[in-house]
């Protein structure tokens, strides 16, 4: 199967705008950028997916080792590039898709002109060897990856709140929960599992394009000591920080997001 057709590729915007792609986070799919998307698609040709295992992509296409590694996510953002020959884009990944833009990038920087990092870490788990904060103890995860196997639909009906941290707006709660709840749970398991035991500080050197990171004030997934490392560790990259509360701004405060991609998107290239 194409890539187009495996992960349910949808095509906006104007035939000769410049071309931005929104790749989605852990647990979610295309649909959690709706809300952004009305804004970018009045100036730029808006590229959206569902990776391999998430949303409506291919089930069938789903191999276990594959997406054991970012990597195998890179492969997904990259099939699609090479199938629509994209050239010159602007990547915007949320959370675990920010890493996999670097590493996307890394591989084909002709075609990225440059990066949207929205509320990313490059490593969950704090390492005190380094004095780097990454929000989670060792424990924490294990913790958090042994609740998620031994009951996925009751451990995504507790973390999507607070993952998405918005206590008074617990419509914004439970559109995270059922999008968690809609994806398979083996599928969700190894996605996981590869999120949350990543560590791509390391790759951050290596950017060479212009790079916006995208932070929110308040953040359990990527705190702001997050935000402030891959700031400093990609250079000349921008570090903005949104009015905004949670791990997923693009539903919590879309106009902000939104006008904050267009503004680093549309620049002087």
């Amino acid at each position: 199967m194409d890539a187009v057709s495996r992960n349910n590729v949808k095509v906006t915007g104007p035939v000769d705008g410049p071309v931005v792609m929104l790749a989605h986070g852990f647990g979610c799919d295309q649909n959690m950028w709706r809300l952004v998307v009305p804004q970018l698609v009045e100036h730029f040709r808006v590229i959206l997916f569902d990776y391999v295992g998430s949303g409506n992509a291919d089930p069938s296409a789903w191999n276990r080792e594959r997406y054991s590694s970012l990597e195998g996510y890179a492969d997904d953002v990259l099939e699609i590039c090479d199938q629509l020959d994209l050239t010159d884009m602007v990547f915007v990944g949320h959370s675990v898709s920010a890493m996999v833009g670097v590493l996307a990038a890394a591989r084909r920087p002709h075609r990225f002109a440059k990066l949207i990092m929205v509320a990313p870490s490059p490593c969950y788990i704090d390492d005190p060897a380094t004095g780097y904060t990454g929000g989670f103890t060792a424990g924490d995860i294990d913790e958090l990856l042994e609740s998620l196997d031994s009951n996925y639909l009751g451990w995504s009906g507790a973390m999507a709140p607070v993952i998405m941290g918005n206590p008074d707006r617990p419509e914004l709660g439970q559109e995270l929960t059922n999008s968690f709840c809609a994806t398979d749970p083996v599928m969700a398991s190894v996605f996981a599992h590869t999120t949350f035991h990543s560590d791509s500080r390391a790759d951050l050197a290596s950017v060479a394009v212009p790079t916006l990171v995208l932070e929110c004030s308040q953040d359990v997934i990527a705190p702001r000591e997050v935000g402030a490392f891959v700031h400093a560790a990609i250079p000349g990259s921008r570090l903005v920080t949104l009015d905004a509360t949670g791990h997923c701004p693009q539903l919590s405060a879309p106009q902000a997001t939104g006008k904050a991609i267009m503004e680093f998107a549309g620049a002087a290239r």
